[in-house]
């Protein structure tokens, strides 16, 4: 972490550089996470063809970029989620179900296009991080 109010985390990818953004960006007490796709670059860059294990792949990603900031899942107060088809909508719905519990954050659903043919899902997370005790 930084003293500075505003920093930046990054995941590495190419793309961040490429098409200027970054992973996340923290202002305190907020943290901003980018869109994030289902691929596990831990596993070698794969992607489940599964919206359901698209979904829990997003999560774990956000959820590690997270606790580089500072926070943890159960501090998002915000999700907007992104699905290929309105077939997988219930599907990410229900995985999201299993993770969030009151508080649970708001949430947006949106039917959309993706670049790569693969991503069936992606989740951009506000987090309101928790004061220190």
């Amino acid at each position: 972490m930084s003293d500075k109010t505003r920093w930046t985390i990054s995941s590495g990818s190419r793309f961040e550089e490429m098409a200027g953004y970054s992973r996340a960006v923290v202002e305190d007490p907020w943290v901003f996470v980018s869109g994030t796709a289902g691929y596990d670059f831990a596993g070698g860059g794969t992607i489940s063809s599964d919206p359901a294990e698209q979904t829990r792949q997003c999560l774990k990603t956000i959820a590690a970029t997270l606790e580089k900031a500072g926070s943890s899942l159960s501090d998002i107060v915000r999700v907007r989620v992104y699905v290929a088809s309105r077939e997988d909508v219930m599907a990410v719905s229900k995985v999201l179900g299993e993770t969030f519990s009151d508080p649970r954050p708001t949430n947006t659903t949106i039917v959309c296009g993706f670049a790569m043919e693969e991503m069936k899902v992606e989740l951009e997370v506000t987090a309101l991080k928790q004061k220190s005790a």
